[in-house]
């Protein structure tokens, strides 16, 4: 089965993959981090953000607006394309857009503290939110709360290229016939890739038992690892993930498209 280009990002056939790992607003990381790619980006590289771009850190919309700019570097050489840099939606980015939609919830007031014990808070201010008015806004009812999430949407807007940044977000990365499939956070090898839904962003557990190839995948990458530990190679999976947010580094990885690793980067 093909899948979703909707859903999911078809790289192609590229010469070489870069993947990010999670970055949880450490926006100095990532600019040093995006310097040593800048030096050795090629056309027909691709560049995949593994997720977890936002979130914990200190500097979200710094960091969103980082992305922002080295995609307009990357962009600006010639022969690259559009398509060659993809956006994984994360744990961060998926609570993100579940608080947006807050007032939706059967019970708002519990999701909202279970969201803000997971980091989400440090977004929330990124957008000009503040925690008590949404608690607030949650004991008072759906109408209320529609009003904060829609300012918090329109704070999104006035950050230019934020609302676009977060519609872009892709459940998976994939090359065509096999070779590399990229995922936030995990993946459950009982189910088909179509029918994966949130295990790509919640499903970590069992990630570093995967040791067969996955769908014709004989390489399969991430860029979390809620257990911290640490930038890990399998001999099917790796872990892109240095801590960064959480007192560790930035982690990135260049993969040939047919699985093999050329370079594990932290920064």
């Amino acid at each position: 089965m093909t899948p979703d280009s909707g859903k999911f990002a078809i790289l192609g056939r590229p010469r070489r993959i870069w993947a990010i790992g999670a970055i949880h607003g450490e926006v100095e990381r990532l600019i040093a981090l995006h310097e040593h790619i800048a030096a050795r980006f090629r056309p027909g590289d691709r560049l995949v953000y593994l997720g977890n771009v936002i979130g914990r850190g200190p500097a979200i919309g710094e960091t969103i607006d980082e992305i922002l700019d080295f995609r307009r570097a990357v962009l600006s050489v010639s022969g690259a394309m559009a398509t060659d840099l993809v956006y994984l939606r994360g744990a961060q980015e998926e609570m993100w857009q579940k608080l947006l939609q807050l007032q939706f919830a059967p019970n708002p007031g519990e999701v909202l503290r279970w969201m803000l014990s997971q980091g989400v808070d440090q977004t929330l201010s990124c957008y000009g939110g503040r925690i008590q008015d949404g608690q607030a806004a949650a004991r008072t009812g759906a109408v209320q709360l529609t009003r904060w999430t829609n300012s918090l949407r329109d704070a999104m807007r006035a950050r230019h290229g934020h609302t676009n940044l977060y519609a872009s977000l892709k459940r998976a990365a994939m090359t065509d016939g096999g070779g590399v499939l990229l995922v936030s956070a995990g993946l459950d090898v009982t189910r088909p890739l179509a029918t994966q839904g949130d295990s790509f962003w919640w499903n970590a557990a069992d990630f570093q038992r995967i040791d067969r190839p996955y769908e014709g995948y004989v390489r399969i990458v991430r860029g979390y690892d809620g257990g911290g530990g640490g930038v890990d190679v399998g001999e099917v999976t790796a872990t892109l993930d240095g801590g960064c947010g959480r007192g560790g580094t930035l982690a990135a990885g260049l993969f040939e498209p047919d699985g093999g690793i050329l370079d594990i980067l932290e920064v």
